[in-house]
């Protein structure tokens, strides 16, 4: 989410192609349920007011909606209700968070501005280099190696991480650090779950020993 290549798959992925169809079609429906309600209440609140910053975020939630009806179907998702509860509660946290306009920014406001700009810019370079490949859900819907993922092997965490953390700063408060921190920890237990999976596949053992850095280059 080291080089040894594994031979058989592990039990999550033993499962007929109907069940498989199945969980995909239900990961869709997640997929169209938590971004789409998103993307709409996005709409409605930048609406008369659309700038940059709001543009870029409702573009970042609007691909996955378009990639979904586009997406090739992967007959290797996990069926592991720990992989679900996570990919769900991880994808659903962050849109909890409380806007806070009467808070102190705990940095100048263009920092964070910025901070946030970049997030999403890697966001959106994230999922549309996954392209057909998108989910949230652990599967192998086969292996993204361009665009920012050259640098490191998760970029879409490290654009929500950093979105998150510039949010944070812009509008700090005790629940939106609880939540932000809980979105954080999630984050890592899914890309690790993400590798539990993808490490069965020779392409991404490969990708790993090209890419060494999981989410922040240099650190982890």
């Amino acid at each position: 989410m080291d080089a040894t290549d594994i031979e058989s798959p592990t039990p999550r992925a033993r499962y007929m192609p109907s069940q498989a169809l199945l969980l995909d079609i239900a990961e869709r429906l997640l997929i169209l349920a938590i971004y789409g309600q998103f993307a709409v209440r996005l709409l409605t609140l930048s609406f008369g007011s659309l700038n940059i910053g709001s543009a870029l975020l409702v573009m970042s939630e609007s691909i996955p909606l378009f990639f979904l009806v586009v997406r090739r179907f992967s007959a290797n998702i996990s069926r592991d209700p720990f992989d679900w509860s996570v990919a769900i509660v991880g994808t659903a946290v962050p849109l909890l968070i409380m806007p806070n306009p009467a808070s102190t920014p705990l940095l100048p406001g263009l920092a964070c501005d910025i901070i946030i700009m970049l997030g999403l810019c890697t966001q959106i370079a994230a999922k549309v280099s996954l392209g057909r490949s998108f989910g949230i859900v652990a599967a192998n819907r086969g292996i993204e190696s361009t665009g920012p993922y050259r640098f490191v092997r998760h970029p879409m965490y490290l654009g929500y991480t950093m979105t998150h953390v510039g949010f944070l700063m812009l509008m700090p408060s005790v629940l939106n650090a609880i939540l932000y921190g809980l979105a954080f920890f999630l984050q890592i237990i899914r890309l690790m779950r993400e590798e539990n999976v993808l490490v069965q596949d020779s392409d991404y053992q490969a990708f790993k020993n090209r890419v060494r850095y999981r989410l922040i280059p240099g650190v982890f």
